[in-house]
């Protein structure tokens, strides 16, 4: 596995670069973020990235990284945990939104690297990080085999806590333009509406709704593609969700409960290198605002449990 230095924080924390390669695939991961910066699928990326460290510290949203503690929103910043309540900040309008104002995707991980194609990233959240209980021991891990990308996720806690790991990563098939021409399908029932905060109200049928994709659907059919929704995926083994465009088919499977369908609306050039809609995200998670929704699949992690899940995106050429 090559590795190369790709920069310094301004805490002085030194940034690496890794490349992973195996049957085709190439990704390239940095420790910063845990972020996949490239993902080369039939001599194309397929992954939106930035160039620079800098780029990453001030263009980015969160482009490819492992968002955390807690990914997607929690409404007024505010959680209760065994009759303690906790205050984090409200860097989204009045929600937390995917960690805080430095979440896991701007701190520096610990890389491991194994073989080629499997590469280990660890971090030590400490108690009290952005408002969070408990100190967290989080790892990552990458493996590019079986014709796609393999992310597994673990942590530990030594207090009770909260924890929603995802990967953030914006894909695009074509490798530019806009994803309003992909096909997606997502094996989902219902769907979380949220209110003019993006928080869940509740959850709902995907039936009758521009919301519904268990048949193939343009993105950019319904809505215009302005997809940032939670889905409620149904139970079982198998693909979840899929995306198809000319050539190339991505599928994803998943150990965990939910999905945010995301399709990069409020990107623009003025604040990122990307346009509105040059890539989608499907965030494999557990609910947003899981910590106030006692009806949502619990969120909370306890000493001598083991949080873990998995998630493939697999590619398929046609």
């Amino acid at each position: 596995m090559k590795s190369e230095h790709f920069g310094v924080t301004p805490e002085g924390e030194s940034v690496e670069r890794y490349t992973l390669a195996s049957g085709g695939l190439t990704a390239r991961v940095l420790t910063y973020g845990c972020v996949i910066q490239s993902l080369e699928v039939a001599g194309r990326d397929v992954v939106l990235g930035c160039e620079t460290l800098a780029d990453y510290r001030t263009r980015s949203r969160y482009f490819g990284a492992v968002v955390g503690r807690y990914g997607n929103r929690i409404a007024n910043g505010r959680f209760e945990l065994d009759g303690k309540p906790y205050e984090l900040a409200q860097n989204n309008g009045t929600a937390h939104l995917h960690g805080g104002l430095r979440g896991f995707d701007k701190r520096v991980w610990l890389a491991e690297p194994d073989g080629d194609a499997r590469l280990r990233l660890g971090y030590v959240s400490p108690d009290g990080e952005e408002g969070y209980p408990g100190t967290l021991r989080v790892s990552v891990t990458y493996t590019l085999g079986e014709g796609g990308l393999g992310i597994v996720y673990s942590a530990f806690t030594d207090a009770p806590t909260v924890l929603n790991l995802t990967n953030h990563s914006y894909f695009n098939l074509a490798g530019s333009g806009d994803v309003l021409d992909h096909v997606v399908m997502i094996d989902a029932d219902g769907y979380t509406p949220v209110d003019e905060h993006k928080i869940p109200t509740g959850i709902a049928p995907v039936a009758g709704t521009p919301f519904d994709f268990r048949a193939p659907r343009r993105v950019g059919d319904r809505l215009r593609g302005a997809y940032d929704h939670n889905y409620v995926l149904n139970p079982g083994d198998g693909v979840k969700a899929r995306v198809e465009h000319e050539d190339l088919t991505l599928e994803v499977a998943t150990t965990q409960p939910g999905v945010q369908f995301y399709t990069g609306g409020m990107l623009t050039r003025e604040i990122t290198p990307f346009g509105p809609h040059a890539g989608l995200c499907l965030e494999t998670q557990h609910f947003p605002d899981s910590p106030n929704r006692p009806d949502f699949p619990s969120t909370v992690l306890r000493p001598g449990e083991e949080f873990t899940s998995r998630t493939d995106y697999r590619f398929r050429s046609r």
